[in-house]
């Protein structure tokens, strides 16, 4: 197989890819990561959306030439890292990306970025630029960017930052002025000890900031990668808190590893207290996912001690926990624990992607960075109705022929589709788990199956885009190259299907829809 050289810039991000979703999206517009609370990767949208395109037409600064180029409506640069996943709301496409090169000359040098584009032609909005961590790449990684998918609710978007933060934004950023209660967006934009940055029309409106090093004392490894979730009025995250630069230290071991905001005004509200941060591995990248269980509804979360965890929403106060490692990765022949070696196998593995929940069950799978490799990997569904420690009660089946993923699954139709980090796409049975098939894309997998249309499309680091049929008969529909890695999900909104490559951001329609 043909694989891209990994390094360990590309290794942090995960989570943003890293990292995945489940039940359908029941608007057609995608905001937030997985489509809705479920965070299952399938779109309901039945606009016919395109199999194949050409992006031979579009120019290194994002314009099109129509006689060139196929399929494509429109086409934005972004930095020269997009780990981000595309969400669409409200008229309006947002991705996270770094700042390189910088798209407004005041914010100039290593940044995150979160870009907002008109969903009608690509016309650059707003920006939020967010300056790098002093304590260096061991917490934020250079030219990483911002990871995560913002979550848009109404006229507010909610977004982690790579400085560790929960913030919250108007979706019309400053155009319409500064809205409050924050107003420091000027000292916001500046690095510490340098002047103020005055803000523009094209800078992002702040409206509260949560700031998860200082009110939690978390320590993020690389970089803070979780995508909001919004229920009600709840905010439930991921803390990203980590090991340090040697991987065998935590820091802050008795910070959660999930919390909950209020929506409004970014108070907290609540926060695990399983130990998770005592017991991970690396860290915790995985995103939040919401669904009710016969009727009672619960907050899942995979964690990064290799657990999938039912959470109560009000107080995060713990239901049930199910180990999503196989008994035989945690102990070996001689009947020792096997040791976690980020570079071994046969070690046991902690969880990236997120979980899906789907009719009363959780499906997700386990991972490692991908800076460590290939290894053993697992699928697990959950029943998720149980309580206590149900690992040896719940587990409807679990499937161990995958390798290590940091994928999140789809689930339509009484088939699983999910995604290795070995390149492979798996096609499963969802009542039993038994391969239906298999397809190998020729290299490595960051992000998660999309499935709209009767079509699975999944992107992969050699920047193509494969297109299946979605269903038990295994049929490639078309490979459509980028000619640039693709870490993050396609996604689709209105009949439009979104590719963030590592430098542009594709808008593809069939050319009879347009």
């Amino acid at each position: 197989m043909k694989r891209r050289p990994m390094n360990s810039i590309r290794a942090v991000t995960l989570a943003s890819a890293l990292a995945s979703c489940a039940a359908l999206s029941m608007a057609k517009d995608w905001p937030t990561w997985g489509g809705g609370p479920s965070r299952n990767m399938v779109s309901s949208d039945t606009n016919a959306l395109p199999s194949e395109a050409n992006i031979e037409g579009v120019g290194e600064d994002g314009k099109v030439d129509p006689a060139k180029a196929k399929n494509v409506k429109w086409a934005a640069r972004l930095g020269s890292q997009t780990y981000g996943n595309p969400t669409v709301a409200g008229g309006r496409v947002y991705v996270g990306t770094n700042n390189d090169p910088p798209r407004d000359p005041k914010h100039a040098g290593d940044r995150g970025v979160l870009a907002c584009f008109d969903e009608k032609d690509g016309h650059f909005l707003w920006q939020l630029v967010v300056p790098k961590l002093a304590s260096g790449k061991h917490e934020d990684w250079e030219f990483t960017g911002v990871c995560t998918s913002p979550a848009v609710d109404g006229d507010r978007v909610y977004a982690v930052t790579n400085r560790c933060e929960i913030v919250c934004l108007d979706a019309a950023g400053l155009s319409n002025g500064n809205q409050g209660p924050f107003t420091q967006e000027a000292e916001y934009l500046a690095d510490k000890g340098n002047p103020p940055v005055a803000p523009g029309p094209t800078d992002a409106d702040i409206l509260w900031r949560y700031d998860m090093r200082d009110e939690l004392g978390v320590f993020p490894h690389n970089m803070t990668s979780s995508s909001v979730l919004v229920v009600g009025d709840r905010l439930y995250a991921t803390t990203s808190n980590s090991v340090d630069w040697t991987g065998k230290h935590t820091p802050s071991p008795d910070s959660p590893a999930l919390i909950c905001l209020d929506k409004s005004t970014g108070k907290l509200l609540a926060q695990e207290k399983s130990g998770i941060s005592r017991r991970m591995f690396h860290s915790n990248w995985s995103s939040p996912a919401y669904g009710t269980f016969n009727g009672k509804p619960l907050v899942v979360f995979g964690a990064g001690d290799g657990w999938c965890y039912g959470f109560e929403p009000e107080t995060l106060k713990e239901v049930w926990r199910c180990d999503c490692n196989p008994p035989q990765y945690r102990t070996g022949k001689d009947g020792k624990p096997v040791k976690y070696q980020p570079t071994a196998a046969g070690s046991p593995s902690e969880i990236i992607a997120t979980p899906i929940v789907h009719e009363n069950r959780v499906y997700v799978a386990i991972g490692q960075s991908p800076e460590n490799g290939d290894g053993r990997g697992a699928i697990t569904c959950i029943d998720g109705t149980k309580a206590g420690d149900v690992t040896s009660s719940a587990v409807v089946w679990r499937n161990d022929t995958i390798n290590r993923s940091v994928s999140t699954a789809s689930v339509a139709n009484g088939l699983v589709y999910l995604a290795d980090f070995a390149g492979f796409v798996y096609c499963l049975d969802s009542a039993t788990g038994k391969e239906v098939w298999k397809h190998d894309t020729q290299s490595r997998i960051w992000g998660s199956t999309f499935v709209a249309d009767g079509k699975v499309y999944v992107g992969n680091e050699n920047g193509t885009l494969t297109v299946l049929a979605a269903g038990r008969e295994m049929k490639k529909l078309a490979e459509v190259d980028f000619a640039a890695p693709i870490y993050s999900t396609p996604v689709a909104a209105n009949g439009v299907l979104y590719v963030a490559t590592d430098k542009h951001l594709y808008a593809l329609q069939n050319q009879s829809e347009k």
